[in-house]
């Protein structure tokens, strides 16, 4: 960690600064957008229920979709704006991709604003520790099931449409120690880059955020499982907040990024860029 001396965490960190209609008017998906908890009584807010509740908070109508639908109602009930809606919908299973989308348009009038916010890391560390079935089943998610909503958003996407996909900075440096997780999140980055040579004709613009080490439950239980994780040094102190990821991604859908596509943003503490 930094040397520096621990700073209070400004209101937008914490969940708690107020809207200011950044993307009023907009119909967001927001693929993911329920919480693992992991069993933590207290669990910190995860980047996809965050993102759920600033964009609404911001003037979305958000469409919250999961594979758990009773967390996808739970994200739901904390939103509020001008309307949010709950969807079913598991990525490892392509049909529920298009049901999702076309789900979506039906119900909140269209999409203008898209986040995949979906990933998965299973067995065992190290090439060593590959299993052909983990491998294939962590792609089917992490990449599969991103090419696939991209397939089926792209063509009812309104022009100047923004797509964000979450990916991590284990695809841009060593980490995790899960070579499926890693190769998988990097991957994203080639499709981003043909989605946004798709978009571009319609103003549709496609980025990644990349978050580093943040304070969710599933974060939590990746230090669980690896107690060197809260050791990593990270030059601004401490490790992120799911609301971090969320303002991120919030920037990338909004106005603000309109000259901005087929870039990747780490938001990760200077992780990447000063370690």
């Amino acid at each position: 960690m930094s040397d520096a001396v621990e700073r209070p965490m400004p209101a937008e960190s914490r969940g708690e600064a107020p809207g200011r209609d950044r993307l009023k008017g907009r119909r967001i998906l927001v693929v993911g957008g329920g919480q693992d908890a992991r069993g933590l009584e207290d669990a910190p807010v995860g980047n996809g229920r965050a993102m759920s509740i600033l964009f609404a908070r911001e003037g979305a109508k958000v469409a919250v979709a999961d594979w758990n639908y009773v967390s996808a109602e739970d994200t739901v009930a904390m939103i509020s704006g001008p309307g949010a809606i709950a969807l079913e919908a598991n990525v490892a299973i392509p049909s529920d991709i298009d049901v999702m989308v076309r789900d979506t348009v039906e119900k909140v009038g269209g999409i203008d604003g898209l986040v995949y916010n979906v990933g998965i890391g299973v067995g065992d560390p190290w090439l060593a520790g590959a299993k052909m079935d983990q491998w294939d089943r962590v792609f089917a998610v992490n990449v599969r099931g991103a090419m696939l909503t991209l397939k089926a958003a792209l063509p009812v996407m309104a022009d100047g449409g923004s797509i964000v996909l979450i990916s991590s900075i284990a695809s841009m440096k060593p980490g995790s120690r899960l070579p499926a997780y890693d190769a998988s999140k990097a991957a994203l980055a080639g499709l981003m880059r043909h989605a946004g040579i798709e978009g571009e004709r319609r103003g549709i613009r496609v980025n990644i955020v990349a978050p580093g080490l943040m304070d969710t439950s599933i974060g939590r239980a990746a230090t669980a499982g690896r107690p060197g994780r809260a050791k990593t040094p990270v030059p601004l102190g401490r490790q992120g907040t799911g609301w971090e990821t969320a303002y991120a991604a919030l920037f990338l859908l909004s106005d603000e990024a309109a000259y901005i596509t087929g870039q990747v943003l780490a938001v990760d503490g200077g992780m990447t860029g000063l370690r």
